[in-house]
């Protein structure tokens, strides 16, 4: 799955689609602790979270992540869509809640 059908499954809205965006998700890492995604030691992931600041899109790229999806509907600022251009990072947000987005993106991925 790559994250543009990643946003498709979760009816996300792409505002950045970024270098990766053709590249296939491996894992899904959905967390609101950048500490805790430093210390993920995989590559290809897709990070899930409600937090929508420009840092989100720092870290992203230091662990190699594919992209990020702001779930939760947050409003993300223009800040963010320029971070993710800038890095080349993929960016998406959606409504759905992080545990819903989980679960989707869960049945999704295994069928």
């Amino acid at each position: 799955m790559t994250i543009l059908e990643a946003a498709k499954v979760l009816n996300a809205e792409v505002l950045a689609e970024g270098e990766a965006v053709g590249d296939d998700i491996k894992y899904v890492v959905a967390s609101d602790l950048m500490s805790d995604v430093l210390l993920v030691d995989e590559e290809d992931i897709l990070l899930l979270t409600s937090l929508a600041s420009d840092q989100i899109l720092r870290t992203a790229q230091i662990v190699g992540a594919v992209g990020v999806i702001v779930v939760n509907g947050k409003s993300l600022p223009s800040s963010m869509v320029s971070v993710a251009n800038d890095l080349g990072m993929s960016l998406a947000r959606c409504d759905f809640s992080k545990y819903n987005a989980c679960i989707t993106l869960y049945e999704a991925m295994k069928n």
